[in-house]
């Protein structure tokens, strides 16, 4: 079976988000795009206080200066398909307000006919947990498994009621309801994570890094998924932070996803182990504007499948 390909929907500056969401989700449709996916990033601090990923010394990239929101960026999405998954990679939970968040998830999901993935993570910025005012960055476990305990009850029958921390729901009706269960993908960084996303999600959202190490981690979660006596399988969807050019990467040491097109492919191929089925393929911050971002994916997604994947 032919693995399932995602792109990346344009947030950053160099976009139109109005005019170039709308017209890129439709075209990734036509062109065979399974799913559309958004990231969340919500300020550039200046000067950083940390280091990207919280890695010090590591400088932000300049493409996170204007990122726009992920759920606008999705509901534009979603007017202008029928067809496509819509997907967050993720939504940094412990900035939303646990009830809104779920609130807004079913309600995309019920506009939409069904078609949201709920991607959710912890983040690592100390500074958008300080904007956020939702929580302190020590308590962002607690935070996110109080979310997934919320949106079990909003999405659930009514009435809804829940006792937590942060969110306290009396006995209430809460609609719209979703038009189906949303699957919810996680991230596994930790061992505690993996277990999170063994206990209590749909699936599980790596960041393309290198086959090596994507193989080694899904053998760990399949294992660790083994012992806790999980059942029903995982679902998979790699991101993939891709740096497309026109010309081959030249070179000895070719990080992952950095070159032309028929490059990506091998890459792609060489992360496509059994049971992976699906990749997000980010391709917006190499382009200059839509109908550039519209071409590469159209030469991309062709190339992936004339390569039989």
């Amino acid at each position: 079976m032919a693995i399932r390909l995602g792109l990346g929907l344009p947030q950053m500056r160099q976009y139109d988000i109005g005019r170039d969401v709308p017209a890129v989700a439709r075209a990734a449709e036509e062109i065979g795009f399974e799913s559309l996916w958004v990231f969340e990033r919500v300020l550039f601090p200046e000067p950083a206080t940390q280091g990207l990923y919280g890695v010090e010394g590591l400088p932000w990239p300049d493409i996170y200066r204007s990122v726009a929101d992920p759920l606008v960026t999705l509901t534009l999405a979603a007017a202008a398909t029928e067809r496509a998954r819509l997907g967050t990679s993720v939504l940094v939970a412990p900035l939303h307000v646990p009830f809104q968040l779920a609130r807004s998830l079913a309600s995309l999901d019920a506009a939409s006919g069904g078609r949201v993935v709920a991607g959710l993570g912890t983040g690592w910025s100390h500074d958008e947990y300080a904007a956020a005012g939702v929580a302190p960055f020590e308590k962002r476990g607690k935070v996110l498994d109080e979310l997934l305990d919320v949106c079990a009850a909003v999405w659930g029958p009514d009435p809804v009621a829940y006792q937590g921390e942060l969110t306290t729901i009396a006995p209430s009706v809460v609609g719209p309801k979703p038009a189906r269960p949303i699957p919810v993908y996680l991230p596994a960084m930790s061992p505690k994570s993996a277990r999170r996303l063994v206990d209590r999600a749909d699936g599980w959202l790596p960041a393309a890094q290198g086959a090596a190490q994507l193989t080694e981690e899904w053998t760990r979660l399949k294992e660790l998924a083994e012992e806790r006596g999980r059942e029903r399988p995982i679902e998979v969807c790699v991101r993939v932070n891709t740096r497309y050019s026109s010309k081959p990467f030249e070179g000895a040491e070719r990080p992952p996803f950095t070159g032309s097109a028929a490059q990506i492919v091998e890459d792609v191929a060489a992360h496509a182990v059994d049971g992976i089925g699906e990749f997000l393929l980010d391709l917006q911050g190499s382009a200059r504007d839509a109908e550039e971002l519209k071409d590469v994916a159209a030469e991309v997604y062709g190339a992936v499948r004339a390569a039989g994947l």
